[in-house]
């Protein structure tokens, strides 16, 4: 896909922009809603309507029942869940079109179709549930819901891992290795109940013995950001900051969770920077937009991020700017909208709707 702002809007400065982007608000009025994930950049932030992690703004999508314009700042994936939990009488756009998801390119149609149907000699969906992050294609997510499973995020991972367990002998989870396997050993499974399929290798590279063994089968994918932290990392902040609280998302390597003294989606992070008590010291191992706003919001507090040599910046996150918001909101008329076709919407929504009853 190719994408380029015109001139008028790459030259414009911040303040026209806000400008702009406040007429386009006036004149949409109730019609709009702006949508934008914690890992965007701050100014882009200050310009929406609601702010969250993608399972919160997939809740809020699914309410916005009076709204016709449905902006989203975020990645792909998050427009086509939009897209999927919203009316027909609603459009969603992606502020850039061009914000896709590594992770998500981890998983892809073919290879977890052909994964599938070598799982399907161990029972099948009779007796395995495809749960899939959300950071998948509307594809998977349709494919998930096709075979009675469900789609979770970091946010309720464990909730679905119970559903699923609960039904069936074992998961199938795509496409992040390292949450799923946090959120097993989180849900009190042991790391040999858990195997990787590498869809680069011949079988995923398990036996039939090890696949018939586990509990989770787990994507051999990641996020690029998260697997930048290590357990050095961790060392290094506690011997540099005695006291310091060391706080990571469940996308990271499982040793670096288990040094950490907490864990969870961005949400969860976001709502421990806030009861924090004023002179705290956290270290943060996610993505840097959310720590620096963090570190603006609570200046009372010392937050900073984990490895202090590295920017674990999402390149993707990071493409939306306040020029693209300016422009979607006033030629969206003109832009082509995320529109997820059938039967895959149906298919994703049947799984989609699980997520939202069991959270």
């Amino acid at each position: 896909m190719y994408f380029s702002l015109p001139k008028e809007y790459r030259e414009a400065d911040l303040a026209e922009l806000n400008d702009r982007i406040a007429a386009a608000r006036d004149k949409l009025g109730r019609k709009l809603c702006i949508l934008t994930h914690h890992y965007q950049r701050r100014e882009v932030v200050g310009c929406g309507d609601y702010l969250g992690d993608s399972y919160g703004l997939s809740k809020i999508a699914s309410e916005q029942t009076g709204v016709e314009v449905i902006v989203f700042c975020g990645v792909h994936f998050m427009a086509e869940a939009a897209d999927i939990l919203s009316g027909d009488h609603q459009m969603v756009y992606l502020a850039n079109p061009l914000a896709g998801c590594p992770m998500a390119d981890m998983a892809d149609m073919a290879d977890v179709m052909e994964a599938w149907k070598y799982l399907e000699q161990f029972g099948g969906d009779k007796r395995i549930m495809p749960v899939s992050y959300m950071n998948t294609t509307a594809g998977l997510k349709a494919f998930t819901g096709r075979h009675g499973g469900l789609i979770c995020t970091s946010s309720n991972a464990p909730a679905a891992f119970r559903y699923a367990l609960e039904r069936r002998d074992k998961v199938f989870f795509f496409p992040d290795e390292n949450l799923g396997h946090n959120t097993g050993l989180k849900f009190g499974l042991k790391p040999d109940d858990m195997v990787v399929w590498d869809f680069s290798r011949d079988d995923g590279g398990l036996t039939e013995s090890q696949i018939d063994a586990a509990r989770i089968i787990l994507w051999k994918g990641h996020c690029h950001v998260h697997t930048n932290f290590t357990v050095e990392h961790v060392r290094q902040v506690r011997e540099e900051h005695p006291g310091i609280q060391v706080i990571v998302h469940p996308e990271c390597l499982p040793e670096v969770v288990s040094l950490a003294d907490g864990s969870g989606s961005t949400r969860y992070i976001v709502e421990y920077c806030d009861e924090a008590p004023a002179g705290s010291t956290i270290a943060i191992g996610t993505e840097i937009n959310l720590i620096n706003r963090m570190a603006y919001q609570y200046p009372d507090k010392k937050i900073f991020e984990l490895s202090g040599q590295v920017c674990p910046v999402c390149a993707n996150m990071y493409r939306t700017t306040l020029n693209d918001l300016a422009y979607c909101l006033e030629n969206y008329a003109d832009l082509k909208p995320v529109k997820v076709n059938e039967p895959n919407r149906s298919e994703a929504l049947t799984a989609l709707k699980k997520m939202l009853e069991i959270s």
